[in-house]
């Protein structure tokens, strides 16, 4: 691959593969890339009540769809070539990861961000592509990159969505089809929130106002609604500058993020 003077590209995955990622392997392609895809599902990303063992793992289905997109190579290690048994280190990341997600499960950056530098250390790729429907972890992920003075570009892909406007994810498999109905109310409230920000609306009201729908459609608990800098993930009282609303709320047993770019109306 690197003697075809194509840059090579690495898209990392935990599986259960759906039409988010292979926008990613599309938009390494469209750059003239050849694309390596790994998929691992990261036991140290996951908290103690999470859900490693239930996470659904699909590796034919994947490879199929892979190789459908133009994928060059898969690169699917096994834990134990990960984490061999005396595996000892873990990076760490402040600032950005300390918020959101970052309080509501400990230790799941630390993890993320020691898997993907691993990833990055095998594959050793010229760029990188990240969904930015995890828009958090691809801001720690840029942060330890420039940090560490690892010479890979990061790229955002933006979030992909079904036709009623939920974010594409894996773990959208473990809603039954009333949860999935009453899931699109996220998408709604942060498109309603963020369209009364941008009008110059009250920051603090319209999250009030977010939450509360969240909360009337039988979300619970709801981790965070919250308007933050694009850049710091710092929360922010009023939009003077790029910045993204993002929210994490249970529905049932599973656990949806999403986000939305907001930007004020001119």
């Amino acid at each position: 691959m690197r003697i075809s003077g194509a840059p090579v590209a690495l898209v990392p995955t935990m599986g259960a593969l759906h039409r988010g990622h292979v926008a990613l392997v599309d938009a390494a392609r469209s750059r003239g890339c050849q694309v390596v895809v790994s998929i691992f599902v990261n036991p140290t990303q996951f908290g103690p009540n999470e859900d490693l063992d239930a996470y659904p793992r699909r590796e034919a289905a994947d490879v199929a769809m892979l190789e459908a997109a133009g994928a060059a190579l898969l690169w699917a290690p096994d834990v134990a070539t990960m984490y061999p048994q005396d595996f000892a280190t873990s990076i760490s990341v402040g600032g950005v990861s300390e918020r959101w997600d970052g309080a509501a499960r400990p230790g799941h950056f630390a993890g993320v961000a020691t898997v993907v530098t691993k990833l990055f250390q095998q594959v050793k790729p010229d760029i990188a592509f990240f969904g930015e429907k995890d828009f958090q972890q691809l801001a720690v992920i840029r942060r330890f990159v420039a940090d560490l003075d690892i010479d890979i570009e990061i790229i955002g892909v933006p979030t992909q969505r079904d036709d009623d406007g939920l974010a594409l994810s894996s773990r959208n498999a473990y809603l039954s089809p009333e949860e999935r109905v009453t899931a699109r109310t996220l998408p709604r409230a942060l498109g309603e929130a963020a369209a009364a920000i941008g009008r110059g609306g009250d920051v603090a009201a319209a999250l009030a106002a977010a939450t509360a729908r969240l909360a009337e459609a039988g979300f619970d608990p709801i981790d965070y609604v919250a308007l933050v800098d694009a850049a710091t993930l710092e929360p922010v009282d009023r939009l003077d500058g790029p910045a993204r609303l993002i929210a994490a709320a249970k529905l049932g047993g599973t656990r949806l993020i999403d986000n939305l770019a907001v930007e004020p109306d001119l």
